[in-house]
Formats: structure tokens, sequence, C-alpha cells
């Protein structure tokens, strides 16, 4: 067994680092507590960077009367909205109807319930639309004539992820990435854990409070912790997508309605794709093995389909991802009417050492979760700083003020445009892509840099040294896959061997001191 090289003491072990365990640091940190974070892999390296990247209200949930969790949603989109504008946009959701669906009226009513359930200063209301006329009418086949638009919002969830745990470090909190908690008991009214590192070696945390946000492994590390004591069980649902080249020209979305009962999402994603998905699949096996099946691929190519003119085949099929989602284990036999709310278990052992365990969830209700959460736990240690991340800025959304403001995510090309005025000595399509990413925190990134040679090498073409620098020193990026694939999409863009080439250059190249 390794021995231990050092203690650390706190008031907040944080496992697992997905949206919501970063969340909660974020929030704890920022009302005074002495937080580390645990992550065995990178963040968002399984199911926060694997969803369907959308801010919403979840229109769907409205089908099995979950009222509160879709009003909960819809007042998080705007609170989201505003905090990030960089990494979030409104986007306008298409509908295409037949007969043989759900009854126009009825989709009319859930549109006018979901326009209303909260209030909405941002993003435009539903109507119907004629796709005769419509531009997103035109990539569909012609017995789809009459549709629906609605809005809600599309999120980069893997940098939502960084973003709350870089907030969380700027308040005091330690992110350990690739670090995994190996052992934890509770004793004398603390918690000790032992996290292992990727070198091997051991460190004894000794916590007043941990929060279980480990995701898929929640229920393992409560069973770790404390056998027998867990009244919740997580069920595992599995959602797939693919990524195909882009299949229309405009900026809408569409949601398209299957024989089954299920919903697919058809997005623009990164330029030149289209990403669609996605499944509901149970799911028993090994969460760190997660894949799509060739039966998934036909499924979601299938259904699209049967509304595009221009069919969709696997061999289309230029990137996948999976995910396994953590749900609430609820009485519902079809996966896709799970439950997509959250409970909250906080276990005290009679008033010393507690722990609290997170199930279930949604990426939009994340930020509510998290002040719910720190909520109690601040209660139970005694800290009454109140909530706070409600009207505050995530790291580089602050781009008309050091507070939330409607008008950034609606300003946000002409705060673009004043970027590419002030570093015109860059490739356009370079800067436009750095304000996406890094909003305000773009000028720590070009901090000295005056002219296309102080970026350093070209390492894969878009990406110079100078951001790869920045994303391991300020971003926790320690391999080619965290940058390719989960703090930008380059992966997509690049040539065959990149992530290899990347690799073997940031071995060579290690971070300057």
């Amino acid at each position: 067994m390794t021995a231990a090289v050092h203690d650390i003491e706190c008031d907040l072990l944080v496992v697992g680092g997905g949206i919501n365990g970063a969340g909660i640091a974020r929030d704890a940190a920022g009302r005074g507590l002495c937080v580390v974070l645990c992550e065995k892999d990178d963040l968002a390296s399984h199911t926060s960077s694997a969803s369907t990247k959308l801010i919403h209200g979840g229109l769907r949930y409205l089908e099995y009367y979950e009222f509160s969790l879709v009003r909960k949603a819809l007042i998080e989109r705007e609170v989201l909205l505003r905090a990030a504008p960089h990494i979030m946009h409104p986007l306008r959701f298409v509908m295409p109807h037949a007969p043989c669906q759900r009854p126009a009226l009825l989709i009319r009513a859930g549109l006018f319930l979901y326009d209303f359930l909260a209030k909405r200063e941002l993003l435009p209301g539903s109507s119907g639309i004629g796709l005769r006329c419509h531009v997103a009418g035109r990539p569909l086949k012609p017995e789809f004539t009459r549709g629906f638009v609605y809005s809600d919002g599309w999120v980069d969830d893997a940098r939502l992820v960084v973003l709350n745990a870089m907030d969380a470090c700027m308040h005091g909190a330690a992110i350990k990435t690739r670090t995994a908690c190996t052992a934890l008991r509770r004793e004398g009214g603390l918690w000790y854990a032992t996290l292992r590192g990727a070198d091997g070696q051991d460190t004894v945390v000794r916590a007043r409070s941990v929060v279980n946000a480990a995701g898929p492994w929640t229920a393992s590390l409560l069973g770790q912790a404390l056998p027998q004591r867990s009244s919740q069980h997580l069920r595992l649902i599995k959602g797939s997508h693919i990524v195909v080249k882009r299949l229309f020209d405009h900026d809408h979305a569409y949601i398209f309605q299957n024989r089954d009962g299920r919903i697919v999402f058809a997005i623009p994603y990164e330029q030149d794709y289209t990403l669609i998905g996605t499944t509901d699949l149970d799911y028993k096996g090994d969460p760190n093995a997660v894949a799509i099946t060739p039966d998934e691929v036909s499924y979601l190519c299938e259904l699209v389909s049967q509304y595009f003119k221009e069919p969709v085949r696997p061999e289309h099929v230029v990137w996948t991802y999976s995910g396994v989602r953590p749900l609430v284990e609820d009485e519902a036999q079809d996966a896709k009417a799970v439950t997509r709310d959250y409970r909250l278990e906080l276990d005290d052992d009679g008033g010393a050492a507690p722990l609290l365990s997170i199930f279930g969830g949604k990426i939009t209700t994340y930020r509510k979760l998290a002040e719910e959460a720190v909520d109690m736990l601040c209660k139970a240690l005694g800290n009454r700083q109140p909530g706070w991340t409600a009207k505050a800025c995530l790291p580089g959304g602050d781009l008309f003020g050091d507070t939330p403001q409607n008008c950034a995510v609606l300003r946000y090309d002409e705060w673009r445009d004043k970027l590419l005025q002030q570093y015109d000595w860059l490739p356009r399509v370079l800067v436009a892509r750095y304000a996406r990413a890094y909003g305000t925190r773009i000028h720590t990134l070009l901090a000295g840099r005056v002219k296309l040679e102080d970026m350093g090498a070209e390492v894969e073409p878009g990406l110079y040294a100078v951001e790869v620098d920045y994303l391991r020193r300020y971003e926790w990026a320690t391999a080619a896959q965290d940058i390719l694939w989960r703090r930008s999409k380059l992966g997509l863009h690049v040539p065959e061997g990149a992530e290899a080439r990347l690799a073997a250059w940031m071995a060579a190249h290690p971070l300057p001191a």
C-alpha cells in the first residue's frame, strides 16, 4: 500500500468533478467553506460532457406532469444565460407536425404552458409556423407542411463544468483531478478520505463534511462510506449521440417526435456539423466503458430520416459519444419516462460529519441543486452565509459588467465584434472561437501577445502553444483528449492523428513554471 504523503484538513470534501460536484464546490467556496474537490478522471469526463448540450426546461417532461421540474428548469435557464453568455446562446427549435403524432391542439397547449410556467425575459415565445414558407422547412420532406417553433438555450456542457471549477478555485477551493477517493470512513466527528493521485501517492483528507457527487458511481461510494444506509437507488440510463456533416444551412434546431414516444434533437454543431440525439436505454454495464451500439446509430439515423429529404445513414456518422445518466429510481417502466429531477440525501450520524449524496438531476438545474445542497451543509456546519451564485457571472461571462445582465447574451455579437477589432492581428475565425470559449478570459489567454509569432508553435491547425499552456495552467488539462474533446471540440476539425501528435508535443514541452 502506498504511504500517505501528507494530510489535508477541510470543511467539505466533494467527490466527483461533474457539473453537480463542480457547482457545489463553487457555491460552498464562495460562502467561505474550505473545499477540496477530487475527480478520478478529468473534469466533465463522463456524464457531464455527454449531454445534448441544452439549457432547457424540458418540454417533453410536461407529458409526465413534472410541472415543478419544468418550472424550476425554466427559471434556471434565464439565470444561466445571464451568467455565462459566452458559452451559451438562445436557440430556436422547430417541431414539424404530422397527423399521426400528438394532436396539434395538445402540442399548442403544451407550448403555451412552457412559455408561461416561469417569467421569461430573454427568449421569444412559441408560435405555429408554415413549413412551406419557413427556412426550416426546406430540408424536410414535403409532407411536413405545418409545425411549431419555440425557444430554449444551447450550452458547451464540458466548459460549463470547467468554469464552475475555476470559480471554485478562485474562491479558494482545491481542485484535484485524476485523483480517486479510494477509502472513506467516518470517525470521531470527521470524515477520513484517502485520495490517490495519478502518481500513485495517497493523501489523507480530514473533512467536516462530504458531498457524494460521483454520478454513476454515487451508489458504490455511498455503499463504501455507509453500508446498508442508503434509501435511494440510481437507475442508470444511457444516452448516445451521433454527429454528421451539416444537414441544413440555417441556425434553427429541430425536435422530432417518434412513434415510440421518444423525441430526438437535430442541432447545429461546431459550424460544419449536426448533432443528433439522444437515446434512452437502461444501462447495466461499467460506466467507464459506455459506448454507442450499432443499433443506437441505426435508430437515430432512421428516426431523423423520417423527416429530412436527404436520408442519414450510419456511414455518414463522423463522431459519436455516449454517457450514463444517474437518474433517481422511480416506478417508470420506460427509460424515457424516468424523472430528471434530483434528490438530496443527508446522513449526519445524529449531528456530526454530514454526508450528502446527490441522486439524479439535469444540467439545467445544477446551480439550484448546488445552492440547495450547500444550504443543507451550511446549516449542519453552522455557516450562516447565504447563497450567492444566482447573481454572479461565471469566469469569462462578465461581458458588460461584473454582475449578470440581460443584455449580455442578447448583445454577444456586438461584444465579439469589438474583440475582432482589438485582436485584428489574429485570424478572425480564431478570435471568434476564443471569444465563445473564454469570454473575457481571452485577455488572460492573450496577455502580452501583439502579433501571431507571439502565439508560439501551431501544434495543430488553429491550436497554438499559448492556448495549450493556458488550458494546462488554468483549466486542469493534462492530456491531449482533455484539450481536443472537452475544453474544445477541435478534435472534429484537426487532421487524423492529432491526439497522438498533441500528446507527444505536450510531453516534450512541459508547462513552464
